[in-house]
């Protein structure tokens, strides 16, 4: 594997494991929540931070490059 590959499957693994601290953390909160709770809306944010964190790795995002290497070269870089 490489060796950004390796990283980037270690990061996966690190916010899965956080994700399911932040699920327990969640579920075991005491009731009743009151809407300004501001240590279960922590909980909520962190829990949603990780998510986008997540999806952003696994998402495919094109990176457009240019037909030639820079503007003065006559050069394609195909």
């Amino acid at each position: 594997m490489d060796n950004y590959s390796e990283c980037l499957a270690i990061a996966r693994q690190e916010l899965r494991l956080a994700q399911s601290a932040l699920r327990r953390d969640i579920a075991d909160y005491p009731t009743p929540i009151a809407g300004c709770d501001e240590q279960f809306n922590h909980l909520l944010d962190q829990s949603e931070r990780v998510r986008n964190a997540l999806a952003a790795l696994d998402a495919c995002h094109f990176v457009p490059t240019p037909r030639k290497l820079n503007t003065e070269q006559g050069i394609e870089s195909r």
